[in-house]
């Protein structure tokens, strides 16, 4: 990858997306944009540890907006690019998902279903009442029905009066999504969108043809397990498990009488999903503690230790699938991505548990001229969140909304001269723009 940009590359700098996934245990910023060709072209990558997330949620804000610092300091140098704004990744066992119908009813008759109404619809569900201490992330339109017909995916240019649709609701603490706002400001940047994590895993990982066959996205990352489920192109249900990479970890650290840094270093180096896959005269010696003997620990009973947890997960899973009401349309099987995908021997043991196909997802199907780092499960969320923003982008700018664009255009007042700005022009009076505007207002009470 080309450190420097040369003059060509600067004029698009309007167009860089940075994605932020702030996860258990790695914090990752990546800066992308979409090549000429339509690929998604990734200029820098930084990674830091993550201190202050637990299982999806930020427990200790000063330890987080270090690691944030950290991570978007490596991605910025590697790209040669200031970072200003970033789109962020948002999971956690507090994540729940409802259906729920809407209707309009329209005024003319002459005139088709357009953009309009179907916002209309959308800014109403965005109104419902929700729980104490939870709000609505997302709004995600399954199918609409005009005037009793049903099974329409894009009413526009339809003719009718009354307009509903089905719509599946993500909605998530309130107190979770101001920390993370909190978090991102303190470390001097300011969020464009808020994504669903599995969602973006699912554009990075998943294709099209995957998701109109059906197909259930596992996303398992230090803290949590994310569930994405898909049928006829159209995200059905989504679910959270408050299990993943680090319980394993903590298992392996249990079983073995051994520290966690240990643990997590055989699970990496010699674990295996699958004990009968391994012998028993196989065994791995790990040094003892301040002059205490070495510790002899047997492959396969590292892998059985594994093998517990990991169906233990896989039942979560195998629970969703069967709560969605999708369990026999699901012809793609299961697509496995994150970090602890990484197991040797786990789609077997998908096979085996599930009874369905799987395969592991990495996030470079939809990449220019992807290196080996970026072919890791690791980043198919932060992958994933920067081809949200560049979508977010694409229809602002067509709907003519992209007004940071023409300003600039118009030689009127350019901030900085190397900024990743300008994709974050927002939808007059959306759901996002409130949510922001409440979070600030958040942080400012919080500093007096």
């Amino acid at each position: 990858m080309e450190k420097n940009l040369n003059s060509n590359n600067q004029s698009l700098e309007s167009d860089l997306v940075v994605g932020l996934d702030i996860g258990t245990t790695k914090i990752a910023a990546i800066v992308g944009k979409r090549n000429e060709f339509g690929k998604v072209e990734i200029l820098g990558i930084g990674k830091a540890e993550s201190l202050g997330v637990n299982r999806g949620v930020v427990v200790n804000i000063e330890q987080t907006v270090a690691s944030i610092k950290a991570a978007v300091a490596i991605a910025a140098d590697k790209a040669n690019v200031d970072i200003g704004e970033v789109i962020v990744g948002i999971a956690g066992q507090h994540i729940k998902s409802v259906q729920h119908r809407g209707m309009i009813t329209r005024q003319s008759l002459e005139d088709e279903v357009n953009q309009k109404d179907v916002d209309t619809l959308i800014d109403n569900m965005h109104r419902l009442v929700m729980s104490p201490g939870e709000e609505i992330i997302h709004v995600i339109p399954q199918e609409y029905i005009i005037d009793s017909e049903i099974g329409i995916k894009n009413p526009i240019g339809h003719a009718g009066i009354r307009l509903e649709g089905n719509f599946h609701i993500i909605t998530g603490q309130v107190s979770a999504v101001k920390n993370i706002f909190k978090c991102v400001n303190r470390a001097g940047l300011e969020t464009v969108d808020l994504n669903l994590e599995p969602l973006a895993s699912a554009d990075a990982v998943l294709s099209d043809e995957e998701k109109e066959a059906g197909v259930v996205l596992v996303d398992i990352g230090g803290g949590t397990t994310d569930v994405a489920i898909f049928y006829d192109g159209i995200i059905r249900h989504t679910a959270v498990i408050p299990f993943g990479g680090n319980i394993i970890t903590e298992d392996i650290k249990e079983g073995c009488s051994i520290i966690k840094s240990q643990a997590e270093q055989l699970k990496i180096r010699f674990g295996s999903s699958l004990a009968q896959e391994n012998q028993e005269n196989e065994i791995i010696s790990i040094p003892g503690l301040r002059g205490r003997p070495h510790k002899e620990i047997s492959v396969k009973f590292l892998a059985q230790i594994i093998q517990a947890r990991m169906e233990e997960i896989l039942e979560f899973v195998l629970f969703e699938i069967k709560n969605s009401g999708f369990e026999r349309k699901l012809s793609a099987g299961i697509v496995v991505t994150g970090g602890g995908s990484m197991l040797k021997h786990l789609p077997q043991l998908v096979m085996l548990t599930t009874g369905m196909d799987c395969r592991i997802g990495t996030p470079n199907e939809h990449l220019a001229m992807a290196d080996d780092e970026l072919k890791n499960p690791l980043y198919a969320t932060g992958v994933g969140l920067v081809m949200k923003g560049i979508q977010k982008y694409e229809r602002e700018s067509k709907r003519g909304n992209n007004t940071a664009k023409v300003a600039v255009e118009a030689n009127v007042e350019i901030k900085e001269e190397k900024k990743v700005t300008d994709h974050s022009s927002k939808k007059a009076g959306s759901f996002f723009d409130t949510l922001i505007t409440r979070a600030k207002d958040w942080m400012s009470d919080d500093i007096e």
